[in-house]
């Protein structure tokens, strides 16, 4: 396991609704993209993160 991960945050109205974690750079850009296709309106931010600050 590596010590950063790739959080992607869900933005509606400057709200976080849904946040997603990912083990690598090129996942969370693939997942945003993908998401892009089916919800083009909703905006999503991708920042790495280091894993000891990511709870479940």
């Amino acid at each position: 396991m590596t010590s950063r991960v790739w959080k992607c945050e869900q933005l509606r109205a400057g709200q976080v609704t849904n946040r997603v974690v990912f083990d690598s750079e090129q996942q969370a850009h693939y997942f945003v993209n993908q998401m892009k296709l089916v919800e083009p309106d909703i905006f999503w931010r991708i920042e790495p993160v280091e894993a000891q600050m990511v709870w479940n």
